[in-house]
């Protein structure tokens, strides 16, 4: 298990070739855990900055809801899933 900041992955490989990245978010308000899927060999220090891109990308398509005008909804992304622990 790889630790920065205050995420924790695991990398496994999948019959694919593909690499499925477990992490977990430690935060004593908010404790979160996900998966990412990685299609190429990666420092674990890029894993982690694509981890915070993608979450501060949700975090903001969440702030632009606004209901008196609406915005074209945010593409699932199934590379990516983050759960609440």
């Amino acid at each position: 298990m790889e630790k920065q900041d205050n995420i924790s992955i695991t990398t496994k490989t999948l019959a694919s070739g593909n690499r499925q990245v477990k992490f977990f978010i430690e935060d004593e308000a908010k404790p979160q855990y996900g998966y990412l899927l990685v299609t190429e060999p990666k420092p674990v220090g890029e894993i982690i900055e694509e981890i915070k891109l993608r979450m501060e990308m949700r975090k903001s398509a969440a702030l632009n809801l606004n209901p008196f005008f609406p915005v074209q909804p945010v593409p699932d992304d199934h590379n990516f899933y983050l759960f609440s622990a």
